[in-house]
């Protein structure tokens, strides 16, 4: 059997539960807690520091200097930090998110100019704006182009503290009243129209990309997962849940999933992480990596004479150590019909007709033996050190070749199974996230995967510097 495909028993979700944290993540349900503010601040300061200002003209007729024009050129921003930051999850409304204390330093240069049409009077002063805000923001979550988008135009800022510099203050006092008001009425609405706009596209980033990400990981080759969901996400107090599609695309064909038989009643509130799988979703998954030609396994030279030392009650048949002595052995396995598989609470059945035929490599040789046979094997998985852990069961078969399949043909499966499946996930960026204490239960119809979930700073802001830079 071949595993090129074999995340396909990656859990995967019909329903998915999301987290303020990233305004659209199918990733965490009920994660209320300090995680979620420290990634709230991270995109807040992002959308701070990214933010970009446009330089801003204007003119201001004075009594006693004539008409005065000023710009406002190069605003940057310096020496962020963020007190803190909470949310609120508003049921059937929204997330509120509150950022308090939000602290930092606006440099520029103002270019000036007053007078006459006698005479005119020209200068260029470099300014900081100390400031102090706190930031209100109630997000909308709604179905966008089949994927869950955040609004985020209800947002206010409050200014506490608005401190003009000019030049270290060493400008004579009548500029620095002058520009005072002037400076900080503008830098409130441009501030404030700049930021809301800042977060708004950062919650639209992550959006995608948490969408896109879970497609990619649910994709390979002309097999593909469509995920877009189904209707607004659906508010309550705990958590945020979404409804997705989870239909299986391959050559031109899309697969059906009849009524799902899971309730989010099922799910415990101890855990951050929920995903379930439905045997309408595997199903699918394993006709189109069936049809693709996938479920193929040759064996030969020593790692075939390796497979068969392993002793067995049941007497090796003479064909069998004919074969294994002559020049060349060669096993062919395969999959000669579409698996089926069906959970119950005693872990996955699958069920095929397997293939077998023994030959050699030397080509124009004829198979030595070749026999099909009905093989039904019980698959439990865990999930432990960022490996997939499989224990499988075979039933069916007798004597000889009932031993052989349980003890050698599983066996080597597995031990395919569990390094590419692991390394396929992990070329998908799953070995970059922490999954701490993950359970996988198996239950009538579906697989319920649970466990605490870790999304390490460095990937967000490297996330971050990419995306916005």
């Amino acid at each position: 059997v071949t595993i090129r495909d074999l995340f396909f028993l990656v859990p995967f979700m019909f329903r998915s539960h999301y987290c303020p944290c990233c305004l659209s993540s199918p990733f965490y349900d009920l994660c209320l807690n300090s995680t979620v503010n420290e990634k709230t601040t991270e995109v807040i300061k992002a959308a701070f520091q990214h933010a970009k200002y446009p330089d801003i003209e204007g003119e201001k007729s004075m009594s006693f200097i004539g008409k005065l024009k000023y710009g406002l050129l190069n605003l940057e921003i310096h020496n962020l930090s963020i007190g803190k930051s909470e949310f609120e999850l508003r049921e059937n409304v929204g997330i509120g998110i509150d950022i308090s204390n939000v602290s930092a330093v606006f440099k520029g240069t103002i270019k000036y100019s007053y007078g006459s049409a006698l005479f005119t009077v020209g200068h260029s002063i470099d300014f900081e704006i100390e400031s102090k805000i706190d930031l209100v923001i109630n997000s909308k979550l709604y179905c966008g182009k089949g994927k869950v988008a955040a609004d985020t135009s209800d947002c206010c800022l409050t200014f506490h503290k608005l401190k003009l510099l000019l030049q270290g203050d060493r400008e004579p006092g009548w500029i620095k009243r002058i520009f005072t008001d002037i400076i900080t009425f503008t830098m409130r609405l441009v501030v404030k129209g700049q930021i809301c706009k800042e977060i708004n596209k950062v919650a639209d980033i992550l959006a995608e990309f948490i969408q896109e990400t879970a497609e990619e990981f649910l994709s390979d080759g002309d097999i593909r997962v469509d995920i877009g969901v189904t209707s607004a996400p659906v508010i309550t107090s705990n958590y945020i849940e979404s409804y997705h599609k989870g239909l299986v695309t391959y050559n031109g064909s899309t697969s059906v999933v009849n009524a799902s038989v899971f309730n989010p009643d099922q799910l415990s509130e101890d855990r951050s992480l929920h995903f379930w799988i439905s045997d309408d979703t595997l199903n699918p998954l394993m006709t189109a990596a069936y049809d693709d030609g996938r479920f193929i396994r040759n064996i030969s030279g020593e790692d075939l004479r390796f497979l068969f030392q392993k002793e067995l009650s049941a007497a090796r048949p003479e064909l069998l150590n004919k074969w294994l002595s002559s020049e060349e052995p060669l096993l062919k396995t395969w999959s000669a019909s579409v698996p089926h598989l069906w959970t119950t609470t005693q872990g996955t059945s699958v069920k095929a007709v397997a293939a077998v035929e023994l030959s050699s490599a030397k080509q124009d040789t004829p198979p030595v033996l070749y026999f099909e046979t009905e093989v039904e094997v019980v698959v439990r998985a865990s999930y432990a050190d960022k490996n997939l852990i499989l224990n499988c069961t075979a039933k069916s078969l007798n004597a000889y070749l009932q031993e052989a399949v349980e003890k050698i043909g599983v066996a080597k499966v597995i031990s395919y199974l569990e390094p590419e499946l692991t390394a396929l996930m992990n070329e998908q960026g799953l070995h970059l996230f922490d999954l701490i204490n993950p359970e996988v239960t198996p239950q009538n119809g579906y697989v319920l995967i649970q466990m605490d979930f870790g999304f390490p700073h460095h990937l967000l802001v490297e996330f971050l510097r990419k995306t916005l830079d």
